[in-house]
């Protein structure tokens, strides 16, 4: 804002913007007031706004914001003014975030819960009648039936379902459909005898669902049967969908001229008692595709011993990473998919965070070398989410934020949107989206780190109230977290809520002694510098 008067006619009033920090100065940016733009110059102030940035060093935190006029005439003789300090020191509350990565493993595909499988044969009877024919038991279905039976499979139920055909002879016995369900029962337990299932049997559930006056199964075989025209399907089924009962509908069909087809080719396969068998799966224990997997990855079983879906899963049944990285280095020559490249890649990224300095960078790299291959093969939500931590873990907070939106594009599965939610709010932190940030954040599932930087976007968005809550929170869940104890004061601080501030602040020191230097020269105390020296020393 310049005074009026100030800006006289043909000139130019130059107001540059300077960082110093100790011998250091960074110019920070420079407003330009020409008077041809303010009119009014002589009786009024002339204003201007602008926004500026620089490159952060952790050394200028200390220093002075300065800024100084320069005055140009028409000539271009110059007038300075002397420099003005307006501002101490940067506040540097954002650099609380805490880091979020996200090591995002694709599905092995495996399903090491109890599954069950279904086996189906249909054993036909003579019209009217519920026998059993020993034509249909030494048929080859008999015969392949009988041997399934002997196998003795760990069975959990027999579901058999006794039907008819609709002409009379057929529907006058109400009981025939329940009948051949039972003849079917009967044969199946004398197998069970026959082979000895001994307590077997009594685990067995045997389910009986007699059809009575059901044209479902009659209009499913018509829809394929070859044997009547369109048009008489159409007769037919204008019969069998129209009123009456079920016995008026079948003696109308028998004034059709198609009803001799019907009756020889569609009517007898109604005649049944359709039997389904669910067994239990037959699979490897945990235990056993742990071991095999270790001899794969050893290379002392071929890779064969196991599917690509096994071996992938082996890994999640061991905590090492070590061994999760052989298993899915087994699993990339194996098959070469995606997933495994991925999840060796993610494997990577958990050793990345766990370890510093070289190894960290060395563990980086081969993680994006795997996370490459992968995505060449098939850029997925997960290999991007990697990705984004990969960048993050290198300090590339831009190309990690594009990897976490981009994999976010790309519709994530459930398991994953919790934890890219995460890492994306603690990168919208870093680039100052608050709002943005507190939205992903919600989304998170809830944890120390994701509790603290939720009550963090809100300090930074000038939200304090419930940014103390939120810090609460954090603190609820880990009692030792200094850092949620010291942004509470801060949001105190800016409530000017004196005695909640100097609280947390005790508090978060003597949980982290370390943090008394950073409280002693925070700008965010400074308007408490004596009571916070004096309560602190």
């Amino acid at each position: 804002v310049l005074p009026a008067k100030m800006l006289p006619q043909n000139y130019v009033y130059n107001l540059t913007t300077y960082y110093k920090s100790g011998e250091n100065e960074v110019e920070v940016g420079k407003m330009v007031f020409d008077a041809v733009d303010f009119p009014d110059s002589k009786t009024t102030t002339s204003r201007k706004s602008d926004t500026y940035s620089f490159a952060y060093d952790p050394a200028m935190s200390q220093g002075t914001l300065e800024v100084q006029g320069v005055a140009v005439d028409k000539n271009a003789k110059t007038k300075e003014t002397a420099r003005v300090e307006i501002a101490k020191g940067i506040i540097t509350t954002s650099l609380l975030v805490e880091e979020e990565f996200y090591s995002a493993y694709a599905f092995h595909g495996y399903n090491d819960q109890e599954e069950v499988e279904p086996t189906n044969v249909d054993f036909f009877f003579d019209q009217g009648s519920s026998v059993l024919k020993s034509s249909e038991t030494r048929s080859e279905k008999g015969k392949e039936f009988a041997a399934f039976i002997a196998d003795k499979n760990v069975t959990k139920t027999v579901t058999i379902t006794g039907t008819h055909s609709p002409e009379g002879t057929e529907t006058i016995n109400s009981g025939l459909s329940e009948a051949r369900a039972k003849s079917i029962e009967k044969y199946y337990r004398s197998q069970m005898r026959r082979y000895d299932y001994k307590d077997m049997a009594d685990s067995i559930n045997f389910i009986l669902k007699p059809v009575v006056e059901d044209w479902t199964a009659f209009k499913d075989a018509l829809s394929a049967y070859e044997g009547v025209s369109d048009a008489q399907k159409s007769e037919i089924l204008k019969v069998v969908n129209g009123a009456g009962v079920f016995e008026d509908k079948e003696k109308a069909l028998q004034d059709l001229d198609s009803y001799k087809a019907i009756f020889k080719d569609i009517y007898p396969g109604l005649r049944a008692a359709k039997t389904e068998v669910l067994t239990v799966k037959e699979k490897k224990t945990n235990a056993e595709i742990a071991v095999l997997a270790k001899q794969i990855a050893e290379g002392t079983a071929s890779a064969d011993t196991l599917s690509f879906e096994e071996l992938m899963f082996a890994a999640t049944l061991t905590p090492s990473l070590t061994e999760k990285e052989a298993i899915f280095k087994a699993a990339t020559k194996k098959d070469g998919n995606w997933k495994s490249h991925n999840n060796l890649g993610a494997v990577y990224l958990d050793m990345a965070i766990a370890a510093e300095g070289a190894e960290r960078s060395s563990k980086i790299e081969m993680a994006i070398t795997q996370l490459e291959i992968a995505a060449n093969k098939s850029n997925t939500s997960a290999v991007l989410a990697n990705m984004a931590t990969a960048y993050a873990l290198q300090g590339d907070k831009a190309q990690a934020y594009d990897a976490i939106v981009a994999g976010f594009e790309k519709s994530p599965a459930k398991r994953h949107i919790s934890g890219m939610n995460a890492v994306k709010g603690s990168l919208e932190i870093k680039r100052g989206e608050y709002d943005a940030a507190f939205e992903s954040l919600k989304n998170a599932d809830e944890s120390t780190s994701v509790a603290f930087n939720r009550g963090l976007a809100l300090l930074l968005n000038n939200d304090y109230e419930n940014a103390v809550t939120g810090f609460g929170n954090a603190a609820e869940q880990d009692a030792e977290f200094a850092k949620a104890y010291y942004a509470s004061a801060v949001a105190s601080a800016r409530l000017r809520n004196d005695a909640d501030m100097l609280t947390s602040l005790k508090t978060a020191i003597e949980k982290d002694p370390e943090l008394k230097e950073k409280a002693l020269n925070d700008l965010e105390f400074s308007n408490y510098a004596t009571q916070v020296a004096e309560a602190l020393n």
